[in-house]
């Protein structure tokens, strides 16, 4: 941890350097920057929209992760099933994000139905390409022995396919979430009127860089904290079993 918070402090002290070097306003110093966060945070407006940048995060990020399991699952138990869904897998995985939210907010409208769908459906894919390789890389001893022993559908569920299947979860959880972050700013931008990459556009637009920094490091800062609070220590615990076994 302390090598973390050493290196987010060489960052700021480089940052503070740069800007006395530059003495421009296209590179605000750090202290004007956190003054203007400030401004934001008691006008109200950086939590709100911070609030429904991650709404639609959440969103996204259940909806595809729910599907994206399922079908992975699905298409790495049955052949029949991955070979009819394979295409249409291999199409999702090259068709460009910017296509999808485009003809989402056409079909749809500029609505948060859109929204959330353009992110959910970028982020499915990936959810299914990992989820697939954890069903089929499951050992078939063990339902074997789940058979041997009659253990009920919701018990070999329990203890059986999810353990084995949880490493692959948070690595889909974990590089998944981090895609979903850049998709929402993209779709915010493009067509809705408030959330994080609205208000980067309107900096944008201004060429405010001091508004446009006040905007994105309240973001990635609670990026981090969920990274490393939640989706870190999730992943050692749910691979921790793997270690013991071998």
């Amino acid at each position: 941890m302390k090598w973390r918070l050493a290196s987010l402090l060489l960052v700021f002290v480089v940052w503070q350097f740069a800007a006395m070097a530059t003495q421009s306003h296209l590179l605000p110093s750090p202290a004007a920057t956190l003054a203007r966060i400030a401004q934001e945070m008691r006008s109200g407006a950086l939590p709100f929209n911070l609030a429904m940048t991650l709404a639609r995060v959440a969103a996204a990020f259940v909806i595809a992760m729910s599907l994206g399991t399922a079908i992975g699952i699905a298409m790495g138990r049955n052949q029949v099933i991955d070979r009819l869904a394979d295409p249409w897998l291999i199409l999702l995985l090259n068709l460009p994000a910017l296509v999808v939210i485009v003809l989402f907010y056409i079909w749809i409208g500029l609505n948060e139905v859109a929204a959330v769908g353009a992110v959910a459906v970028n982020k499915l894919p990936n959810a299914i390409v990992a989820m697939r390789e954890g069903a089929r890389a499951l050992e078939p001893h063990y339902d074997e022995l789940a058979r041997v022993y009659r253990m009920p559908l919701t018990a070999r569920l329990r203890h059986v396919l999810a353990p084995q299947l949880a490493p692959y979860f948070a690595a889909s959880a974990r590089s998944g979430l981090s895609l979903v972050w850049k998709i929402v700013l993209v779709v915010e931008l493009l067509g809705r009127p408030n959330g994080i990459g609205f208000q980067m556009n309107v900096a944008f637009q201004l060429f405010d860089i001091a508004l446009l920094f006040a905007y994105a490091l309240p973001f990635v800062a609670v990026m981090l904290l969920i990274e490393f609070i939640l989706v870190q220590p999730y992943e050692r615990r749910v691979s921790a079993w793997r270690h013991r076994a071998a």
